[in-house]
């Protein structure tokens, strides 16, 4: 099924880069894609329980879904993904 989160602190591309990275590399996941103009990232998930594995993996990575709480440290988070995502693109 074909699912839409909004989330906080997508910033350029190196954030997007990172997100389709390692949400790919979950099990359950594929086609995903980061909508910088929207704040999206859009997913196919076999079920409700990789839905949950995405949310939390966006989070742990800075990304909270957005009602979520977005603390400095997962705004810090953010910026370290973002620059991990621009060199390995």
């Amino acid at each position: 099924m074909k699912n839409t989160l909004n989330i906080q602190n997508l910033k350029c591309g190196g954030c997007a880069n990172t997100i389709v990275t390692q949400l790919s590399k979950l099990d359950g996941i594929t086609e995903v894609e980061v909508n910088n103009d929207t704040d999206e990232v859009s997913f196919i998930a076999i079920s409700e329980k990789e839905i949950e594995t995405v949310k939390n993996r966006l989070s742990d990575l800075g990304y909270p879904i957005v009602g979520d709480a977005n603390t400095l440290p997962k705004k810090a988070k953010s910026f370290v993904s973002c620059a991990v995502g621009r060199m390995t693109k």
